[in-house]
């Protein structure tokens, strides 16, 4: 039987649940389609960090309330109607600031050392794209669709996105997509490895979160590993990168959930997990 536990974020703008060792953080401006704002993204950036930490958690999911992931950045406080403290300040300070800002949201969240996971009911736009991507898996609903967005605001680009975009679908693709502002559909979105898998509208939840309890069930070091692994298949050259893969089989090897995983082979059962 499922367990759930709710997580008070300080705010109506961001909900939280810890069910099945999976913490479910939901964007919960829908009115607005889900876009960032000064209560719902402070609040964000703490839950990425809280739910990161937490033992308890074994996968963290990702979503949008209503028929939007998220819209990006609050295009009405931008130019003149900026926060005044905000324009008062200069270039560097601006700068700083930002780089803060994006440290402690996509960067947190490429950070997490547990598998990750975006569920899009709907568009997923600028900063929101950069928050999608910034997980390990996407998962979109048919009618979904993402967009770069910053062309159209004439901005070039924030929260890591055009590291992330690169990665995702290679440079000349990501090209096209940041210079056009191209509106792409989910199932274009699976075809060129933007997301994972498209579902149909009504079983998007039920089958991102029956994903994420899944991994969520799995051993924790191993899969911290895992992350490791993966991300130093960007950075590193082979050799490195092999030989780091090697360091980190044999700190797994030492661990309690592998004698299980083994016994539980033997024994033809489920290995039960306990993250050590």
């Amino acid at each position: 039987m499922s367990t759930e536990t709710t997580i008070d974020t300080g705010t109506g703008e961001l909900l939280c649940v810890i069910r099945d060792r999976v913490a479910i953080i939901t964007l919960n401006r829908p009115d607005a389609r889900n876009s960032l704002s000064d209560e719902l993204t402070p609040a964000l950036r703490t839950m990425i960090k809280t739910c990161g930490e937490d033992p308890q958690v074994g996968a963290l999911l990702l979503t949008g309330a209503g028929k939007a992931f998220c819209s990006g950045g609050n295009v009405k406080g931008m130019g003149a109607h900026r926060d005044k403290k905000r324009q008062e300040m200069s270039d560097a300070d601006k700068i700083a600031d930002l780089q803060e800002r994006q440290r402690l949201l996509t960067g947190a969240l490429v950070s997490v050392r547990k598998p990750t996971i975006a569920a899009l009911p709907g568009p997923a736009v600028g900063a929101g794209l950069a928050l999608a991507m910034a997980c390990d898996i996407r998962i979109a609903a048919q009618s979904a669709f993402l967009a770069t967005g910053y062309l159209n605001v004439a901005l070039s680009g924030d929260y890591g996105i055009a590291w992330l975009l690169t990665r995702l679908v290679g440079t000349s693709r990501a090209r096209e997509l940041m210079f056009t502002n191209e509106r792409v559909t989910a199932a274009r979105c699976e075809a060129i490895g933007l997301v994972n898998r498209v579902v149909p509208d009504e079983k998007l939840q039920e089958e991102a979160f029956a994903l994420a309890r899944g991994v969520a069930a799995g051993p924790t070091i191993a899969l911290r590993y895992m992350k490791d692994n993966l991300d130093e298949a960007l950075m590193f050259d082979f050799a490195t990168a092999r030989d780091h893969e090697a360091e980190r089989m044999i700190r797994s090897q030492k661990t309690a959930d592998h004698r299980e995983a083994v016994q539980a082979f033997i024994d033809k059962r489920k290995p039960v997990f306990a993250g050590k």
